[in-house]
């Protein structure tokens, strides 16, 4: 359960693939939650622009940051949870995401 979260996000999103100098799985951050999280940024970032989270995926919670990518976030999806949760490129999650300040 997120406890002393101070801000919570729900919504859905595709996992989508980038395979960079080692492969990641991320879902994007809507329009609207992304400029809300932008709006605080400065008080929960630890720098470059990343903000640590807690994240809900069906029965499966992490900690993890988003990253800052073309004016919205992406969350990273990590192996642990895409395995736990059955996931794959191209499906579509719902995600829980707790911003503590």
């Amino acid at each position: 359960m997120m406890r002393g979260v101070l801000m919570i996000f729900e919504f859905v999103g595709e996992m989508i693939y980038w395979r960079g100098p080692a492969p990641f799985f991320f879902v994007r951050v809507p329009e609207t939650e992304s400029e809300d999280i932008k709006a605080i940024s400065n008080f929960v970032t630890y720098g470059w622009g990343v903000i640590p989270v807690q994240v809900r995926i069906g029965s499966t919670e992490w900690t993890t940051s988003l990253f800052p990518k073309d004016g919205r976030y992406l969350v990273p999806i990590k192996a642990v949870v895409r395995k736990a949760e059955h996931l794959e490129k191209g499906d579509t999650v719902t995600i829980t995401l707790g911003i503590q300040l």
